[in-house]
């Protein structure tokens, strides 16, 4: 009879035990799953503190949405905010080294599942006056870099050149590029991103009223001449330009047209400078290659807090030392503004949208 007894409990114990050790598996299990993640919005820089200051790319999102949690992210340029309904806010970091590191940080991190993200990446830029004006925005449907380029010095050049810069694999400037992909390895000079995406982007935000600011009515009116320049701020279609080099001038805007052209197709259009773009692409298609990622639901939105040029009787160097109008706040809120109408486009019908990326013939609105 004890040997009974002492069989049962043994058998009990056992039982038990394996039963612990499932839940305790599962629990961890659970606990290890990662994070499935709707939309990143991805800003480049911040002024001061997140909140409560002067506001830079990332803060005024983090004021206006419930970003409940933060989690330490010490690879990148500060900490990650998350809202319940799956929305993610960062900073990549200004110039592209720091904005390709953090990027590929981030696609790496198990923590969160991006598979099925959209990327907003929504920031403050330069602006060609003969296309857009300040406290615009312009969405992309190319990303070209202009940092993988030869380069003569402007005092240097043959007296016949517009400016200094030259294709790779060229002689002249605005000579045709040479495919080096098979010894420079580049692959990551042009980036086309979803034009289906991007016009949707733009068919629900072509209306958004951006408001004016006397700062910014009273310096358009130096462009005289410049027809869209002097108009007040609006919504558009228009590609970007990255370059971790700050430059400045109407030769260097005359180069970022013809060179936009160049890797983007004629019928690209140079309308925003940024600083980051061609980077954080990079590391996206790195991670899409690996499967974590998305090409197709990647959005590029930026928007004028300057112009790439100076007005007409101005020069470059008091057109680039000059103030901000406004200190970029029209910029900065048209950024937030035309961004979080796709963010909340994408959380209300994301039973659709997590399945199939949105086009302005699937949207009913």
């Amino acid at each position: 009879m004890f040997r009974l007894c002492r069989s049962a409990l043994n058998i009990a114990s056992f039982i038990a035990l394996a039963l612990l050790a499932a839940s305790t598996a599962s629990t961890a299990s659970a606990a290890d799953e990662p994070i499935p993640v709707r939309i990143v919005v991805a800003a480049m820089f911040e002024r001061g503190e997140i909140s409560g200051d002067e506001p830079g790319e990332l803060q005024l999102w983090l004021e206006r949405l419930p970003f409940n949690t933060r989690l330490s992210f010490p690879q990148g340029r500060g900490d990650i905010h998350l809202t319940d309904d799956g929305v993610m806010a960062l900073l990549l970091g200004g110039g592209i080294a720091n904005a390709t590191a953090t990027a590929m940080a981030l696609g790496n991190d198990d923590r969160f599942d991006l598979r099925h993200a959209y990327w907003l990446i929504a920031g403050i830029a330069g602006g060609d006056p003969q296309d857009l004006s300040l406290g615009s925005a312009a969405w992309a449907k190319h990303v070209v870099d202009g940092d993988l380029a030869y380069e003569i010095d402007g005092r240097e050049i043959p007296a016949e050149w517009p400016y200094g810069m030259v294709p790779l694999g060229g002689t002249e400037p605005a000579d045709d590029p040479r495919d080096l992909s098979t010894t420079w390895t580049l692959n990551n000079i042009s980036f086309e991103l979803n034009a289906d995406l991007v016009d949707w982007a733009w068919s629900i935000t072509r209306q958004i009223d951006l408001g004016d600011s006397p700062g910014i009515r009273e310096y358009r009116q130096l462009f005289d001449g410049f027809d869209n320049a002097q108009k007040p701020p609006f919504v558009t279609i228009g590609d970007t330009l990255s370059a971790s080099t700050y430059w400045h001038g109407r030769n260097l805007n005359v180069w970022a047209n013809d060179w936009v052209k160049l890797y983007a197709g004629a019928d690209a259009n140079f309308m925003t400078s940024n600083m980051e773009d061609s980077g954080t692409l990079t590391a996206l298609q790195r991670l899409a290659d690996a499967g974590r990622v998305d090409m197709n639901r990647i959005l590029v939105l930026r928007t004028v807090s300057n112009y790439t040029m100076p007005p007409p009787g101005k020069s470059a160097q008091w057109s680039r030392t000059v103030p901000y109008p406004d200190s970029s706040r029209p910029s900065l809120e048209a950024a937030f503004v035309v961004g979080n109408r796709i963010v909340q486009a994408l959380l209300d019908d994301w039973d659709r949208f997590k399945g199939e990326t949105p086009t302005i013939g699937n949207d009913d609105r």
